[in-house]
């Protein structure tokens, strides 16, 4: 059936354009354009290629939240169709084998027992809900034959089983694991994370798989007798970095058995051959490298046997795998400075051809069993859309955005390239203001991202944009612990953070002011959680910023032990601090040193962050408020180190804005 929307447009489209007319001129980008910018994600193709389902989320300003819905689009691209309108929101799209129906996740009112699956028929008529878990329901996946859902769920709650939750007197938290704390959940307590097993004949839910171990990522073999999955299951799982791939039978009670034993993370998710032999899994890098880690392409013989690292040499990451129909190739996404490309890469030798490259990234790939393949992708001036990939090609399946792109003015994004004093070359982006004369030096930020593991890439990003509708210039840099640049690249910090990476971001900046791009009196710093930290860290080391922003940073490091959810990466990168004290006191230096800080600098974060506490950065607050030193502390309530609720999302960017026109932009105030 055709929407009303899709058959308005199409009679539109047919309409003649009068010769001489001209686009009308396009207009700067707005804050409010915040509310107007749609995120298009998790495209899930039906078994026939006839159709790709996907979400669309976009911030509503009146109710304060995300709206998401789902909708779908046919493969010729004619037809769109809205699927859902409710508030609550719905995600995860997922066809049923035989193409009837599609479900999906939502609380639709249930926010107790959190979301659970619904199903929709391509029929016509309302969503009707499968499960009622209790725990909710997480990853989820069809079996082969249409009949069961697995999915993963946290163990209920036993404190507030059978009781009014509202009615429940506080109770005591108490702590006995070694980790014990996430952002986003606090306090973890005991309660794990299972495989289960959903009967829609007979609307009943068995468990799979239990002990004091998290279970994730299941996915069904070819001929739906097992589940392969991922978890870390041998010793305590809380001071390791060591997640194994293994198989079970789809049943109640069955015993995982284990297929991976490399001494590090095997990850997920898994994907079966279409001719049951083996899976395709991620291996990372070695347990120790938990904060670089780089992901090869592995397999293993579903009956058990030796893994193979199918691209050994291949210096960077790959994911999201693909096998084709004859089990012999695999397409996947290959992250590689500043870009993320699509490949296909022969199993039996590994030799790799770029399937889809340029100055874009790739964020998913999807395919039908007919051999059609979707992919999510986007560039910096371009935000992500649907597109059918043919030939090495790309086609517009989805338009959600182009109406946007079409009136709003956009700034110009480019490559560069520095080299620093110790010889490294070190790689980044460029924004220049639409429109900036050829030759003048500009107001110009870095903007640091974080991670470490990460990347800036060609990318679209509000932020950016944001800024250079206000005339500054803005540089991201791959400093080194980055993605993207292999593993010598993203692990030389180890254990000596801001060092190397100070060095990188200078060298950059150094680069800008001779080249003429920056103007050396008016230039800017700051970054989020790593980009916050790397902030401190280099206005410590360098007084020419005029204006910094520290967004859930830290300084002092010792304070972080204990109080986030990083203690296997502190113990074993830096060890424990009574036995290397001095270490610690080294990656501490910007409050140590904090009286050779002279750049005014807001500090930002979220009340409730748990994984990089705002006590970093009421810290630093109160260290540059002792000395005198022009600063200010953000806080914002209720939100973890993600801030999402849409006016704080707003609020940080007038903040960001205000605070670097302050001293950068004085005659704008």
């Amino acid at each position: 059936m055709i929407s009303l929307r899709a058959a308005l447009f199409a009679s539109l489209v047919v309409l003649p354009v009068c010769g001489g007319a001209q686009a009308p001129a396009k207009r700067p980008l707005r804050l409010d354009d915040l509310f107007r910018l749609k995120t298009v994600r998790d495209p899930n193709m039906s078994p026939d290629g006839q159709w790709v389902a996907y979400v669309v989320s976009q911030l509503d300003s009146a109710r304060d939240r995300a709206s998401t819905d789902l909708w779908m689009v046919s493969w010729d691209g004619t037809r769109t169709v809205q699927l859902t309108h409710s508030p609550e929101g719905e995600s995860a799209p997922r066809w049923s084998p035989d193409n009837r129906y599609l479900s999906f996740t939502a609380t639709r009112g249930n926010t107790r027992n959190g979301p659970q699956v619904w199903l929709l028929d391509r029929l016509g008529g309302e969503a009707r809900q499968l499960t009622r878990h209790k725990g909710g329901v997480g990853g989820y996946a069809w079996s082969p034959d249409g009949t069961r859902i697995a999915f993963v769920s946290q163990d209920p709650d036993s404190a507030a089983a059978g009781a009014d939750s509202a009615a429940q007197r506080p109770k005591p938290v108490v702590v006995d694991r070694y980790a014990f704390k996430r952002d986003g959940e606090g306090y973890l307590g005991n309660r794990r994370r299972h495989i289960h097993i959903y009967d829609l004949a007979k609307d009943t839910v068995v468990q799979v798989t239990s002990g004091p171990y998290d279970d994730g990522a299941p996915v069904w073999s070819p001929n739906g007798r097992s589940l392969a999955f991922i978890a870390e299951r041998e010793g305590d799982p809380d001071r390791q970095n060591n997640s194994d791939l293994y198989i079970v039978d789809a049943a109640a009670g069955s015993t995982p058995r284990r297929l991976t034993s490399f001494d590090g993370p095997d990850t997920g998710p898994p994907v079966f051959s279409p001719d049951g032999r083996f899976i395709a899994y991620s291996q990372g890098s070695e347990a120790k490298m938990y904060a670089y880690s780089k992901d090869h392409l592995a397999i293993v013989p579903v009956e058990g046997g030796p893994t193979r690292l199918v691209t050994p040499t291949l210096d960077r990451s790959t994911a999201d795998w693909i096998w084709s129909a004859d089990s012999k190739t695999i397409t996947a996404l290959l992250e590689d400075d500043r870009a993320v490309h699509a490949v296909q890469i022969d199993v039996a030798t590994g030799a790799m051809q770029r399937v889809l490259d340029g100055r874009r990234v790739v964020q998913e790939l999807e395919s039908g069993t007919n051999g059609r393949m979707a992919v999510l992708a986007g560039t910096a001036a371009t935000p992500n859309e649907i597109y059918a990939l043919e030939n090495g090609a790309l086609r517009p399946l989805t338009r959600v955005n182009e109406a946007f792109v079409r009136e709003v003015q956009l700034s110009t994004v480019e490559d560069f390239s520095a080299k620093g004093k110790d010889g490294t070359i070190v790689n980044g982006l460029l924004t220049r203001p639409a429109g900036a004369a050829a030759g003048r030096a500009l107001p110009m930020l870095l903007r640091i991202h974080g991670g470490p593991a990460a990347q800036d890439q060609h990318a679209f990003n509000f932020e950016r944009e944001f800024f250079a509708a206000h005339g500054y210039a803005v540089i991201n840099v791959n400093y080194r612990g980055s993605t993207g640049r292999g593993s010598a690249y993203q692990q030389a910090i180890y254990a000596d953070w801001g060092n190397k990476e100070v060095k990188d971001l200078q060298a950059a900046v150094d680069h800008m002011v001779t080249t003429g791009v920056a103007d050396p009196s008016r230039l800017g710093i700051g970054g989020w959680s790593y980009g916050g930290i790397l902030t401190n860290y280099t206005i410590a080391q360098d007084t020419r910023f005029k204006a910094a922003i520290s967004g859930a940073g830290s300084s002092m490091q010792l304070t972080m032990y204990g109080t986030d959810q990083y203690i296997y990466q502190y113990e074993t990168e830096l060890g424990a601090p009574w036995k290397n004290p001095k270490l610690w006191e080294k990656v501490s230096y910007p409050f140590y040193q904090a009286d050779r800080i002279k750049t005014p600098t807001l500090f930002m974060g979220g009340k409730d962050d748990d994984n990089v506490p705002i006590t970093g950065g009421e810290q630093m607050y109160q260290a540059l408020k002792s000395l005198g030193i022009d600063t200010q502390l953000v806080v914002y309530p209720g939100q973890n180190h993600g801030i999402v609720l849409p006016s704080f999302q707003k609020d940080r960017l007038q903040r960001y804005l205000a605070w670097y026109d302050k001293y950068l932009r004085p005659g704008v105030q």
